[in-house]
């Protein structure tokens, strides 16, 4: 199995579990949190952190490919997974930021957020760029 094939399938993976999965976490933010260890708003950012990087990942090997430097296709498909992904990362770190009751180390998952945000908009960016690239040389 290629590289990009596993990448696509590690994030098409990704967005089908966390999509459903945030009214379910939401439902959890109501519980109190404790500011040591995993709490379920923790594990929220985290994800949606990971899933904002692995959008950027797939989004720079898009763009690579785009511009033809890697491989033989075009990076169209690699593109709209790293959009998708971003905006998914970009809803669910807002989310988290939002519904956060404290600062940095409380236990509310903030830090997660906030990176979940940044790296969605770069994985967003970063598609948004391989899509009109492909559309240009294909």
């Amino acid at each position: 199995m290629s590289v990009r094939r596993l990448l696509t399938a590690a994030a098409a993976a990704l967005l089908v579990g966390f999509g459903p999965a945030t009214p379910a976490a939401a439902h959890v933010l109501a519980q109190p949190a404790s500011a040591y260890g995993w709490t379920p708003e923790r594990i929220w950012g985290s994800a949606a952190a990971l899933l904002a990087l692995v959008g950027v990942v797939i989004g720079g090997l898009a763009l690579a490919r785009s511009a033809g430097r890697i491989g033989n296709g075009d990076g169209g498909r690699g593109a709209i997974v790293a959009l998708v992904a971003g905006l998914i990362a970009v809803v669910n770190g807002g989310l988290v930021v939002v519904t956060a009751d404290g600062g940095l180390g409380t236990g509310n998952g903030i830090a997660g957020g906030y990176l979940a945000l940044a790296l969605g908009m770069i994985a967003m960016v970063l598609g948004g760029l391989a899509r009109a690239r492909s559309r240009r040389t294909g």
